[in-house]
C-alpha cells in the first residue's frame, strides 16, 4: 500500500499549511458549516458543493491571493483555512483572513501558529511590507490572538457588519515588516 503524499507547504509544530486542491473540496465544504465559526467571521452566505469546487478552481488561477488549508501535524485533519488576499505587489501589501473551525480546535494555539507561518511567508518569501486584517468587535478571542502575534489596531469601522439583527464594528489591524522582523527575527524575540 502506498502512503498518500500530503504537500506541507509551511510547517509548524502543531499545524502545517497546504495548498487547497480539488481533492480537498469535500473536506473544505464541511469546514464551512459550523454556526459559531460563521458568526465569528461574519459569514452570511450558505454555500453548496459546486460553489466550493468552483471557488477552489478560481483560487488556483488567482495571483492576487494565496489560499492555504490549515491541518494538524499529528492527524492531518483539516481544521481551517488562511488566506492572503488583495495582494498588491506594487505597494507590497495584503489583507489576511483566517478561520479555525469548531470550538474543539480553538484556543489550542493552532491559529497562532498558522498566523506565524503565513506572516513568515508574507514578509519573507513574498517580501510584503504591510499585512492588514479586520476583526469584529465581538470576536475578542481573535483580537487577543492578533495582538499577541503583533498586529496593531489602526482604527474602527463603525457598524460595518449587520449580523443577526444587530450592527457590529470592525476593527482594522495591521503589521508592518519591520514590526514582524523586530518581534520574530531579532536575537531576543518578544
Amino acid at each position: 500500500m502506498t502512503a498518500t503524499f500530503i504537500p506541507k507547504a509551511l510547517q509548524g509544530q502543531k499545524v502545517y499549511l497546504k495548498p487547497v486542491n480539488a481533492s480537498d473540496a469535500e473536506a473544505y465544504y464541511q469546514l464551512l458549516f459550523d454556526a459559531e465559526t460563521s458568526r465569528l467571521t461574519g459569514t452570511k452566505a450558505i454555500f453548496n458543493f459546486e460553489q466550493i469546487t468552483e471557488y477552489i478552481d478560481r483560487k488556483w488561477r488567482d495571483d492576487s491571493s494565496v489560499l492555504l488549508l490549515i491541518a494538524r501535524q499529528e492527524t492531518d485533519e483539516l481544521i481551517g483555512d488562511i488566506a492572503l488576499q488583495d495582494l498588491d505587489y506594487t505597494n507590497r501589501s495584503a489583507n489576511l483572513r483566517i478561520m479555525i473551525d469548531q470550538a474543539k480546535h480553538q484556543g489550542q494555539g493552532f491559529g497562532t501558529e498558522a498566523l506565524r507561518l503565513i506572516l513568515d511567508y508574507a514578509f519573507g518569501i513574498l517580501q510584503l511590507h504591510r499585512v492588514e486584517l479586520n476583526v469584529y468587535d465581538f470576536n475578542e478571542r481573535a483580537a487577543h490572538v492578533y495582538k499577541k502575534v503583533g498586529f496593531k489596531i489602526e482604527g474602527r469601522q463603525r457598524d460595518a457588519l449587520f449580523y443577526n439583527h444587530e450592527y457590529h464594528d470592525a476593527i482594522l489591524m495591521s503589521m508592518l515588516e519591520e514590526e514582524y522582523r523586530e518581534k520574530y527575527l531579532t536575537a531576543d524575540p518578544k
